[in-house]
This record gives C-alpha cells, structure tokens and sequence, in this order.
C-alpha cells in the first residue's frame, strides 16, 4: 500500500493531464517542460517520481515556489531548471521537451499577436513526435452567453475577460503548426459561467 495520499501523490494535478498519465502518454524517461507552471500544481507527481522536469513563468514568486517544490521532492535537479521567464521569450532549446504542459496560460494573450507568440513559444520547444497538453478558454458551447471585447478577447457571464478560441481556430492553428489531435476536443462548460477546452496535439514528425 502507498504510505501516499492521493492528494500528496498527485497534488491539485489538473484531472485531464492525470488523463493522459492513465492512458500511458506521459511516461518516464520523458522530458517535461511546464509553460507558465505557476505554483506546480501539476508537477508534485512528475517530480515526486523522477521526471526530468523543466518549468517557467513570469511570476518570480510562482517559480521559487515551484523551486522549493522541487528541492522536496526531486533534489538532483538544478534550479536552473525553473525560471522566471515569459512563455513567449523562454530560454529553453528548440525541440528538449517530450511534453509541454500549456494549462490555464494562453487565454491570458491580450490580443492575436500576443497568443500567437506564447503559442510559438511554448510549440518550439517541444520535439517532433512530442505530446502538446493545453488547458485555454473557449467560447465552445457558450457562443450566445460570452460577449465580445475586442478581437477574441471576450467577457464571460463569471465576468472573467479572456482570449477565447473556438473550434475552428483550434483545428485551423494545428494545421498550420503541423500538430495532430491526440485526442478529441473535450469542452468543460462551468455551469454556463465559462467553458474551458483541452486541446491535446501530438507534433507531427516531418
């Protein structure tokens, strides 16, 4: 028996990436990368069992908690595996990553060019044949309740503003990225306050 919790095991692990632990995407061995980590909500499990993790964030006081995380549960790994840096300008090498966990950063764009740079940014790292987790706001099911800002910025009934996508621009932004769906589109509607969509890519091997 685990001398464990769930809860100590896994953290506050968003519940469709613990999905694509079950269904065996995320294994060990594999390089993770967690754009805009925040506190690592999603990394106590990965660290706790060994994976080569990498993290950023502008929030400096998220990084250092994310650091102090990781001085518990994993010690072997430098610090400068965790930094203070935007998703759109990280440090990180083209193609080191297995995974980017994207989850709860990119609805946060104040525009297109602004999504479209911490999109490029957060796809660059990642290797051909890697696993593109992301958790963003979509209008997906609540097109008649959101109401438009400017551009895709929208305000939801929570009164949250967020870039919102939908499903044609997801499927459009795959094409051009050269991504496949490694899973349908799964849409969350919040009980008709805001919709939040997991868009999982596989980066094609050209």
């Amino acid at each position: 028996m685990s001398k464990f919790t769930l809860q100590e095991q896994f953290g506050q692990i968003d519940i469709y990436l613990f999905d694509q632990l079950l269904k065996g995407r995320i294994s060990p061995g594999m390089r993770i990368l967690d754009t805009g980590c925040g506190s690592g909500r999603n990394l106590v499990y990965l660290l706790r069992e060994g994976y080569e993790v990498y993290a950023a964030d502008s929030d400096a006081g998220a990084v250092d908690s994310v650091r102090s995380l990781a001085r518990v549960l994993a010690p072997a790994l430098p610090e400068s595996n965790f930094r203070v840096e935007a998703v759109e300008r990280m440090s990180f090498d083209d193609a080191c990553a297995d995974v980017v966990i994207s989850n709860t950063v990119l609805h946060f764009a104040r525009d297109d060019a602004h999504f479209e740079s911490m999109l490029h940014g957060s796809w660059r790292v990642l290797k051909p044949g890697g696993l593109f987790f992301c958790r963003l706001g979509s209008s997906i099911g609540m097109e008649s309740q959101v109401h438009r800002i400017q551009g895709r910025r929208h305000r939801s009934p929570d009164g949250s503003e967020r870039y919102l996508v939908d499903e044609a621009l997801l499927g459009s932004i795959a094409d051009r990225l050269g991504g496949e769906l490694a899973d349908p589109l799964k849409t969350t509607v919040v009980q008709n306050q805001r919709s939040m969509t997991t868009w999982v890519l596989r980066k094609k091997v050209l």
